[in-house]
């Protein structure tokens, strides 16, 4: 049975208020993610939250009445609240009606079985949650297996970056690493390895990639380092036939990811 909670003074209401900050949700292993949408992707791939917080009145929506119901049936707590204090927790002026607090999973690079997909996507040193959240959609849409994110990155557990995922965060694999990690990682099994470069002087249309194919991303100012680009087992580019020297990291990575897969489907073998 939903408890209430009305007061901002309320010690949870001021815990999971703290999850916006990276630090805090580092410490309680938690994050947030908003909207029923979201959380019903999450419950579809098997993700219940820890703490899920709704709106009062009105007729419950029945995936609402669903989540509810597995969420306490899994242990954990389902809170009936305030538009103002989800407003307190999501710090946005006009919150989602339900915000769920989840268990942080593990992003560690050995997560990852390179046999699960054909294609995977890399990104190194991206910085915006907006970027984060279109390559994992993108990903989830072309089917990859996951996102690894190299170096210094945005937090994928981000309140923003969350958001910007759309649910695909549960979706898809994520993965941490160094450059170091990575590149012991790959090469210690099967794996191509196609970088994305401005430097690059073949189309990203010329080559035949095979599979598993990586396909890496730099950062949306600076692109991909030199060392980074000498790794590579093929270096490709999109013509930009207009004004503007480049494309942005997410949409740049779609072209590339939907060029790949649809050398395979036409070839027969998706």
């Amino acid at each position: 049975m939903p408890r209430q909670v009305t007061a901002f003074s309320n010690p949870l209401v001021k815990q999971v208020r703290g999850l916006r900050d990276k630090k805090n949700r580092r410490r309680e292993g938690l994050f947030i993610a908003e909207g029923l949408r979201i959380l019903t992707e999450a419950r579809e791939a098997g993700f219940l939250p820890e703490i899920l917080f709704f709106t009062a009145g009105g007729d419950r929506h029945p995936l609402l009445e669903r989540l509810i119901a597995e969420t306490e049936a899994a242990g954990g707590e389902a809170i009936e609240t305030t538009a103002d204090i989800l407003h307190k927790l999501s710090g946005k002026d006009n919150p989602q009606t339900v915000l769920g607090v989840y268990r942080a999973f593990d992003i560690g690079l050995e997560r990852i079985d390179r046999a699960q997909a054909d294609l995977w996507i890399v990104a190194q040193a991206l910085r915006d949650p907006g970027n984060l959240g279109t390559i994992l959609r993108t990903g989830d849409a072309v089917g990859a297996g996951g996102l690894i994110l190299v170096d210094e990155c945005v937090d994928p557990f981000s309140v923003e970056a969350v958001r910007a995922t759309m649910g695909a965060l549960f979706t898809q694999k994520i993965a941490t690493a160094s450059w170091a990690e990575f590149l012991a990682w790959l090469r210690a099994g099967r794996g191509e390895l196609i970088g994305t470069s401005l430097n690059a002087t073949r189309d990203y249309q010329e080559p035949r990639y095979r599979k598993p194919a990586f396909i890496l991303v730099g950062n949306e100012a600076q692109g991909l380092p030199a060392a980074y680009e000498a790794e590579c087992d093929m270096l490709v580019k999109v013509p930009m036939l207009g004004r503007a020297d480049s494309l942005n990291a997410a949409v740049a990575t779609a072209v590339m990811a939907y060029e790949v897969i649809n050398q395979w489907r036409h070839a027969g073998n998706i």
